[in-house]
């Protein structure tokens, strides 16, 4: 029997891995005009910093992290999320000496999830933080630039949905007072949220369970709770982002899985055709979370995209494919002038592939297009005396002789 994958971990195929190119690209380009730098970041970490950060109450600590222990008895962790190893970073390498720090990555995380359409055990995202920036029109700013790279890689229909869930003076007495409202209606709950109502009751406001969607349908609001400090912070988000041109609804159910956000916390839905799990990215601010794993007080907004579901909103189409060249020569002499013809080609960025087997015309034309050839470059004895190439369009047969200098220019313009 053959080796397949293990279950969650998926292949990237050529033809979906363009998709992910022009996405990369796409984020590249826009992020690094918002000051924003790329760092690159260790998959494995130290299983403390995500406990500490993300929350022992969570599922992701409580059962979806790959946990193990190396042979220094170490406890190591496949990272399941970005943003705590993006803090790591910036306390350890003394990145806090710059008054704000704007870094973006991208890569695999790893979470111990049931497999199923865009979503896997190793997923992929790209994320963005601010470090050091504690206005709301920082989270306004950082957000615009988010929906501007939806616009740019091609997403139709991108919608935006914004919450505050308070800081650590206001907080505790909403979740009082949700743990009350709860308590009453706890039958209804999902066991998960049963056993996370004293710890943390703000989770049943994001099950997608039916009986906790309607236990919580009345729930109070937490926007309804905020403190002065945090009711003019969201304000002031909700003001610098009409000044920005950005359209967004106020969902005061919308929490976050991660104990570290505070203050401003966002959602980015499209059509994925994934029905309830449409969140394309997420994201929120974490003014205590560099404090909390013994760096100086910094304020912090950041987010996430999921790749695999932005690929499969933008589907195969998007990609930009390079015209592919395929060469065929005729003979050894020809062979030895085309070998210096194709390092021209392939010197001004050209994808050109030879055709190597031997036998007739025919056959290697076939083995061309089954190579995915656009056009095949056919340089035989006759074409060599003459100084020149044929070349075939494979979608229109059309032919057309071609001198050696003007190749390049040729296939260029085509």
């Amino acid at each position: 029997m053959p080796i397949t994958a293990i279950r969650g971990f998926n292949d990237i195929l050529p033809a979906e891995a363009l998709v992910w190119r022009r996405i990369e690209e796409t984020a590249w380009r826009i992020f690094l005009t918002y000051g924003f730098s790329e760092i690159k970041l260790p998959v494995v970490e130290k299983t403390a910093l995500f406990s500490r950060s993300i929350g022992e109450a969570t599922d992701i600590v409580e059962k979806e992290m790959y946990t193990f222990s190396d042979r220094s008895n170490e406890s190591l962790t496949l990272r399941p999320e970005g943003t705590a190893s993006v803090v790591r970073a910036y306390i350890e390498h003394k990145l806090y000496v710059a008054p704000v720090t704007r870094l973006y990555y991208t890569g695999p995380m790893f979470r111990y999830e049931r497999p199923q359409k865009g979503r896997y055990r190793q997923f992929y995202q790209m994320g963005a933080e601010v470090l050091g920036e504690e206005s709301p029109m920082a989270d306004a700013e950082t957000i615009s630039m988010l929906m501007s790279f939806f616009k740019a890689v091609g997403v139709i229909g991108a919608r935006l949905n914004i919450n505050s869930l308070g800081c650590s003076s206001c907080r505790p007495a909403y979740k009082d007072a949700l743990r009350v409202f709860l308590k009453d209606r706890v039958s209804a709950l999902c066991d998960n949220c049963q056993r996370r109502l004293e710890a943390n009751p703000l989770r049943a406001l994001d099950c997608k369970g039916v009986g906790c969607i309607e236990a919580t349908a009345d729930a109070p609001a937490i926007i309804e709770s905020l403190c002065a400090s945090c009711s003019t912070h969201f304000d002031g988000l909700k003001s610098s982002l009409n000044d920005a041109g950005v359209e967004y609804a106020v969902n005061p159910r919308m929490v976050r899985g991660l104990d570290y956000y505070t203050k401003t916390t966002f959602e980015i839905t499209a059509d994925t055709g994934l029905g309830s799990q449409n969140a394309v990215a997420a994201g929120g601010r974490y003014d205590g979370l560099v404090e909390e794993l013994e760096g100086p007080k910094t304020p912090c907004f950041g987010f996430a995209v999921g790749v695999e579901r932005l690929s499969l909103l933008l589907g195969k189409d998007v990609a930009v494919k390079t015209p592919i060249n395929v060469f065929i020569a005729l003979g050894h002499e020809p062979r030895s002038k085309g070998s210096e013809l194709i390092r021209g080609l392939r010197d001004k960025g050209m994808v050109v592939i030879e055709e190597f087997s031997e036998g007739a015309l025919k056959n290697r034309m076939k083995r061309a297009d089954r190579l995915g050839a656009s056009r095949v470059i056919i340089l035989g004895e006759d074409e060599l005396k003459e100084g020149v190439v044929t070349i075939k369009d494979m979608a229109t047969a059309a032919q057309e002789k071609v001198r050696f200098e003007e190749l390049a220019d040729r296939l260029g313009a085509s």
